[in-house]
């Protein structure tokens, strides 16, 4: 319930702005691709100016996202690594409490050696 509120809190103002954004932003913009011939070049694009800033932030947010993630390989490798030695560690307790529990169930033995009788030293 406080999730839902908290987003809807974020997400309608943030909606608001971007749709403003956009209807501020409408008029065309051609993008180039041919950085040799500005007049005619060989590939361009006319794109409303927000379609322009909406693709450029995702693309940033894409390899913001994508630089974080190779930075993090190492730590996700050690917490593999970690995740494995726990296993490995559970195991082995596991197998160490049932051994302990099996020698709990052993019948304890009588001492087998023969006790002789003490004399007393009056006799």
């Amino acid at each position: 319930m406080l999730r839902s509120i908290v987003t809807a809190v974020i997400l309608i103002p943030l909606a608001i702005i971007l749709i403003g954004f956009a209807v501020a932003n409408r008029q065309a913009v051609t993008i180039s691709f041919d950085p040799f011939d500005a007049s005619h070049p060989a590939y361009a694009m006319t794109l409303p100016l927000f379609v322009v800033i909406f693709l450029l932030v995702i693309l940033g947010v894409l390899i913001g996202g994508t630089a974080a993630w190779l930075r993090q390989s190492r730590w996700r490798a050690a917490a593999r690594r970690a995740e494995a030695r726990n296993r490995q560690l559970n195991a082995e307790l596991a197998t160490l409490q049932r051994r302990s529990e099996s020698a709990d169930r052993l019948p304890t033995r009588e001492d087998p050696t023969p006790r002789l009788p003490l004399r007393s030293a009056a006799g």
